[in-house]
């Protein structure tokens, strides 16, 4: 009887298998419907992970919910985690009736996570930053003042550039992988989830725009919640392929690279190699590099210093 449909996206460490248990309690609670996927080369999907592809799997997910589930748009709330963010923005930019759009420790960009840089380059992906401004429905943003993997700055910084800003959830002592374990989690999405079946009128007079820290610092184990999976360690392996899939590995134009020993010529690339690490403190900048066997060949655009990643 559920009248709200929630499309999750998950993050890089996971599959929807792993995920089922936290689909289950999160339908319960929050009295939606709710559908998940598994990006191309997840578990038990075929095809190779990539930039593109995430973006074509959200988008055959979605159809899947309009034409054999009879979903309207604007009932479907689009969730994205962590990298789930990326095809979560990107789909959401494109729908202009969409009911919501839930953020849970997303990224700026990818390139973003591993170096502070103050402008988008051209091999950049899941340019989250350079599209959030085109989302126009109401935007939750939750992240985790502790969280060691995607510097909460990243959400504070989302929810900033949000047209229809809702009480974003900050969650003080909250990690990556464990903001489901904190009771005001679950708590702040149901607030949300009754705050957008009223009128947009109402929502914006009625929903506070000011950046609220819980203060939790512990968490709380509910028996009924499980913990999150995306931990960006290595990524579960398909059932079907022998190489590993690392999801966000290296940069490439407009794509990403994600068996480890393939070594195609021809495309310039800017290694990412420790995502699983915390985000570089912003005192301290590496340049990007790029490999030095293969000459940087494409058009550079939104580059206001090229030579430096070719040095």
């Amino acid at each position: 009887m559920a009248t709200r449909t929630v499309l999750y996206s998950h993050g890089n460490a996971a599959d929807i298998g792993q995920m089922y248990e936290l689909f289950i309690d999160l339908s319960t609670h929050l009295k939606v419907n709710l559908i998940g996927y598994d990006y191309s080369g997840y578990g038990r999907s075929s095809g190779k992970p990539s930039e593109h592809n995430t973006y074509a799997d959200i988008e055959a997910v979605y159809k899947c919910l309009e034409e054999s589930y009879n979903t309207k748009q604007e009932d479907i709330i689009l969730y994205g985690q962590s990298v789930g963010s990326g095809p979560t923005v990107n789909l959401a930019a494109r729908l202009p009736r969409l009911r919501a759009v839930v953020l849970h420790s997303s990224i700026l960009s990818g390139l973003r996570v591993m170096y502070p840089v103050k402008h988008t380059y051209w091999f950049d992906i899941y340019k989250n930053i350079d599209k959030i401004q085109s989302v126009k429905c109401t935007v939750l943003v939750i992240h985790g003042t502790s969280d060691e993997v995607v510097d909460c700055s990243h959400g504070k910084q989302l929810w900033e550039l949000c047209q229809e800003k809702y009480e974003p959830l900050w969650i003080k002592g909250g990690k990556h992988c464990n903001l489901e374990l904190f009771p005001e989690y679950i708590k702040h999405l149901k607030k949300f989830i009754s705050a957008i079946e009223k009128p947009p009128s109402s929502r914006r007079n009625n929903s506070s725009r000011k950046s609220v820290d819980q203060s939790t610092t512990t968490h709380h184990h509910h028996s009924g919640r499980r913990k999150s999976t995306d931990c960006f360690e290595a990524p579960r392996k398909s059932t079907n392929k022998k190489e590993t899939l690392d999801f966000i590995n290296e940069l490439e134009p407009f794509a990403l690279k994600f068996d480890m020993n393939d070594d195609k010529v021809g495309k310039p690339r800017i290694p990412y190699e420790h995502m699983e690490r915390s985000r570089r403190s912003v005192e301290y900048i590496e340049k990007p590099r790029s490999s030095t066997d293969i000459k940087l060949e494409w058009p550079c655009m939104s580059v206001d210093c090229i030579d430096r990643i070719q040095n």
